[in-house]
């Protein structure tokens, strides 16, 4: 084992607790239909770091609130509401500052304690999330009606079963996958 790698037990000096990490995406879809690309978001830049820290509701869909160096102010951390999927590349972080310590602990901070955490992540919690988010997954359509609890991966199988019913894609664009119980049409190929 190097000096560098740590023991599972091992807590490293100066550690004020774990947290979730994510860097903004390259690239960024906005506008109707997601046709308006562009690089970073309005607040931060590309690849700008943002701690994540866990929340007891979701503050809509796909919103997550997040702690950054804004685009315009590098020094300070500044909290912002982003979009889950102008997020990548999402890991576990420890947290050693404690200016850092006050902005994701927000209106909950207390000046007597400024090195400790409010509501933090245990590491495996955050592992847990980091993978989950890794390995997007997306909510399937069938004959029209969304199903929010069936998921699938990027990209979406052919055929899917449910139920025990053999599902076949019909169509996958920005919305997501769309299922058909109908298979699809034979394909005509013309005689010699």
């Amino acid at each position: 084992m190097t000096e560098t790698e740590l023991i599972d037990d091992e807590t490293p000096d100066g550690l004020l607790g774990w947290c979730l990490v994510a860097n903004v995406a390259r690239e960024t879809a906005h506008g109707e239909s997601g046709l308006d690309i562009q690089r970073g978001t309005r607040h931060f830049p590309v690849g700008a770091l943002l701690w994540i820290p866990p929340v007891p509701w979701d503050h809509g869909h796909g919103r997550w609130p997040a702690v950054g160096r804004h685009r315009g102010n590098g020094r300070r951390y500044v909290n912002m509401v982003v979009r889950s999927q102008d997020l990548e590349n999402f890991r576990v972080k420890g947290v050693y500052s404690e200016g850092l310590v006050r902005s994701l602990n927000g209106v909950r901070h207390d000046p007597a304690a400024p090195r400790t955490l409010q509501n933090p992540w245990s590491r495996e919690r955050a592992q847990y999330w980091a993978d989950s988010c890794n390995q997007p997954r997306e909510t399937v359509r069938i004959d029209g009606r969304s199903h929010p609890r069936i998921t699938v991966p990027n990209p979406p199988p052919a055929e899917l079963v449910v139920g025990g019913e053999i599902l076949h894609l019909a169509h996958y664009g920005t919305r997501g996958p769309h299922y058909s119980r109908t298979p699809p049409p034979a394909e005509w190929t013309p005689e010699p």
